[in-house]
């Protein structure tokens, strides 16, 4: 009788221990977890899973990188057990570091959705990273201000609104008598604060470099749509140094920020001092209407706020759009279990296609999407998306594509930024920076 309960017993716990078990697994397989890349937009991810959790009873994890840091956080992530199922690269550079971790995704609906499926990173066959967001930077600025300044009876341009600035040299005319009457305009400078503390420098040393390397490729490959090419080039001139150190200089020349503090200054400080009216111009992209809108004691109406693209003084430049596309491609890990490929693919579709989903990345994130799953009034409805649908629209313009997701490495980006520092401190001439950002570019390549 004893060895009949002991039996009992044992087999009793041996099962309450298999469901145990079972039900833990059960647990971790319906979790899933998203590495975000965009810091600005980590609030929104969050309230996102909340709600996916709501909805579907499968639970986001959302962790999100620091600025200029999302390759390292990643590096340490994916060698967790816990590793994400979702993550992100930053174009063909970024697929050649990560190709052993993307999964083949040609027979999800999520690549079925992609409106133009030449946009889809590929090779072999496969398809591996699909971009979630189109999107566009120039220079944003505050209408309001602008027609102040065209207003002022002493002012030296000859223009009449800021729609007819369409050179760098029209530009630079503007931007320096405004600086000259910045007292009655009341501003503290023309453009804000040019952020290049450690992290915060991605808009020069990735965004504005763009604009000459992508011409100096154009004309090497004498092509008008100019990325991938960039990843066969062992080495670069640097052809536009000048007309990069032109439109630099008159960024720090004539900030609302005295050039050699700008070493302390973030993205956020600059969108801050936009917001507020301390300044008429940024250089950003759509992606800052949250940061101008959330900014407590805002000043820029809606109506008022728009973009100029960024002229640097080429050729040609008179009918030169906004630097239009993407580096932001989703990828799922293919070492995870296939459930949790299978949970992550479930939840991609979800915000891409579902009501409640599309209404998150349209009227939160404010994404433009590639997606065929969006109609024409799902589109974001925020000054800047309505800015960047109108260049995009435009056909009588040709807007610069994103040639900086072929550039060598986070290493070359981060080198640039401390060059650009350095100058901005007086440390550096520009003839160093076009030395260093040159043997940069073949040292990583190299």
């Amino acid at each position: 009788m004893k060895k009949r309960i002991l039996s009992l017993v044992l087999a009793l716990s041996t099962l309450i221990l298999s469901l145990s078990l079972a039900g833990c697994g059960g647990k971790k397989a319906s979790e899933i977890y998203f590495l975000n890349f965009k810091p600005e937009s980590a609030a929104i991810y969050e309230e996102i899973a909340k709600k996916y959790e709501e909805e579907k009873g499968i639970k986001l994890k959302v962790v999100t990188a620091a600025a200029n840091n999302y390759e390292q956080t990643l590096k340490s992530e994916i060698a967790k057990s816990d590793a994400p199922t979702i993550f992100q690269i930053n174009g063909p550079v970024g697929y050649k570091s990560w190709d052993d971790y993307c999964l083949d995704l040609k027979d999800s609906k999520l690549y079925s959705f992609l409106s133009d499926k030449d946009m889809a990173i590929k090779d072999d066959g496969g398809v591996f990273a699909i971009p979630y967001v189109v999107e566009g930077y120039g220079i944003i600025y505050n209408d309001a201000i602008m027609k102040k300044y065209f207003a002022l009876p002493n002012k030296k341009s000859n223009l009449k609104s800021a729609s007819e600035i369409n050179t760098f040299s029209k530009l630079k005319e503007v931007v320096e008598d405004m600086t000259a009457n910045k007292d009655k305009l009341g501003i503290k400078g023309v453009f804000a604060s040019t952020s290049l503390a450690s992290g915060e420098d991605w808009r020069w040393q990735t965004h504005l470099l763009n604009v000459p390397l992508h011409r100096e490729f154009a004309d090497m490959k004498d092509v008008a749509d100019v990325g991938l090419e960039m990843l066969d080039a062992d080495k670069i001139s640097y052809k536009y140094s000048k007309n990069f150190g032109d439109i630099f200089d008159l960024y720090i020349n004539n900030s609302v920020t005295e050039k050699t503090l700008l070493g302390s200054k973030s993205v956020a400080d600059s969108m801050a001092e936009f917001a507020l009216g301390q300044a008429a111009m940024v250089q950003n992209g759509n992606w800052a209407w949250s940061q101008i809108s959330g900014v407590k004691g805002n000043t820029v109406k809606e109506s008022d706020i728009k973009m100029l693209p960024i002229y640097i003084g080429l050729d040609g430049e008179e009918t030169q759009g906004l630097c239009i596309g993407t580096e932001n491609y989703l990828a799922i890990n293919k070492n995870v279990s296939e459930e949790q490929q299978k949970k992550s693919l479930e939840f991609l579709e979800w915000l891409f296609s579902s009501k409640t989903g599309k209404k998150y990345v349209t009227e939160k994130l404010g994404f433009i999407t590639p997606f065929n799953t969006f109609s024409e009034n799902e589109l974001p409805n925020d000054p800047l998306a309505k800015e960047i649908s109108r260049y995009m629209n435009d056909e009588k313009i040709k807007n610069i594509p994103w040639s900086f997701s072929a550039f060598p490495s986070e290493a070359f980006k981060k080198e640039v930024g401390n060059a650009l520092l350095d100058y901005a401190q007086g440390k550096k001439k520009w003839d160093e920076i076009k030395t260093i950002i040159t043997n940069k570019w073949k040292s990583e390549r190299d």
